[in-house]
């Protein structure tokens, strides 16, 4: 097949992005597949007649993934055209000489459903779920909401526009931005001190945030794909909380998979799972994420639509553990994803 894997963008995730992108284009090569690695924003200048058919090294360039969210100004500097426009050169038309998009990209105009309606509008086949459920389950307000409907325990908050009145005065609390990922501004706040900056912190990511109760516990995730739900894992950071610089720094998290626990919290943390996926209205696969407290109760945080293939992501690990090796998983998701198109 001729499959263009989609990466980077205009997020504050563009390096996950970037490095999820490397992989799946490494593990597809290995398939025997004709693949073209592209930056989303940044696109391609040169002649695309022949592009499948090139001998070159798509990944060169990309690096490891830093403690610091990249700087999109200097990246939106490198751009020769409209920076204003999303996609770059030659994306548009590499994408509809494809077979297949494989989606590598996180946060903002990635996992948002943007892009799978401008792609649903131009009749390019995509990877993972459809515009819809990606818009539902990026608003976390929305997702909230959701799972309440639909009896799944979530942490109780309230979700707040730039600039509107607010109450709220349960210590400690988690502030975050209401459509991002990979943990990018969010904070815990123990102190109605801390709250102010918390807010200026998940601003700059957005202009909307959400408040919520903070669970003390132990934190998972788990991968769904076709709805059936994949082994639970267990992330502990050696310190601090699973922020953006634990998830992507190797040996900042203690990951364990299956998580160590009871065949039956096992059981209903996967149940859970794929509620969750019925809920959002979820196709091809996602990961959800959870928290467990002191009394064995469950919470579900958030769904990701396109969890990270990086070197230390945990859907990868989970696969593994259900006897999915990394070239395995990503036929499967190609394969799956095709059956919207059918």
């Amino acid at each position: 097949m001729k499959i263009v894997v989609l990466a980077g963008g205009t997020s504050p995730e563009r390096d996950v992005s970037l490095s999820t992108g490397a992989m799946i284009y490494k593990a597809l090569k290995n398939n025997g597949h004709k693949v073209v690695l592209l930056d989303v924003y940044l696109g391609y200048e040169g002649d695309t007649s022949d592009i499948f058919d090139k001998d070159e090294d798509w990944t060169k360039g990309i690096g490891t993934i830093r403690e610091e969210n990249p700087d999109i100004n200097r990246i939106k500097a490198l751009r020769k055209d409209n920076p204003n426009h999303f996609f770059g050169p030659g994306v548009i038309d590499i994408c509809d000489k494809s077979d297949i998009v494989f989606l590598a990209l996180h946060g903002e105009n990635g996992e948002d459903g943007k892009i799978q309606a401008a792609f649903d509008l131009m009749g390019i086949k995509y990877t993972g779920t459809d515009y819809a459920s990606s818009s539902l389950a990026m608003d976390k307000s929305v997702s909230k909401e959701l799972f309440a409907y639909y009896n799944i325990p979530t942490p109780m908050g309230i979700h707040v526009r730039k600039g509107e009145d607010y109450s709220w005065d349960r210590y400690p609390c988690v502030v975050k931005v209401n459509n991002g990922g990979s943990s990018v501004g969010v904070s815990i706040v123990h102190t109605p001190e801390e709250m102010k900056p918390a807010i200026e912190n998940a601003l700059c990511y957005g202009n909307e945030f959400i408040i919520e109760q903070y669970i003390k516990g132990r934190e998972f995730s788990v991968g769904v794909i076709d709805g059936k739900a994949l082994p639970v894992i267990e992330i502990a950071p050696i310190s601090g909380f699973y922020d953006y610089k634990n998830k992507y720094q190797a040996g900042n998290a203690i990951e364990t998979c299956p998580a160590d626990l009871s065949p039956e919290l096992t059981a209903k943390m996967q149940e859970t799972a794929e509620k969750a996926f019925y809920a959002l209205r979820l196709k091809t696969y996602a990961r959800m994420d959870f928290l467990l407290n002191d009394k064995n109760e469950i919470y579900c945080i958030e769904a990701n639509t396109l969890p990270g293939m990086t070197p230390t992501s945990l859907l990868p690990q989970e696969a593994k553990v259900a006897g999915i090796d990394f070239e395995s998983l990503c036929e499967l998701i190609i394969d799956i994803s095709l059956k919207k198109y059918n």
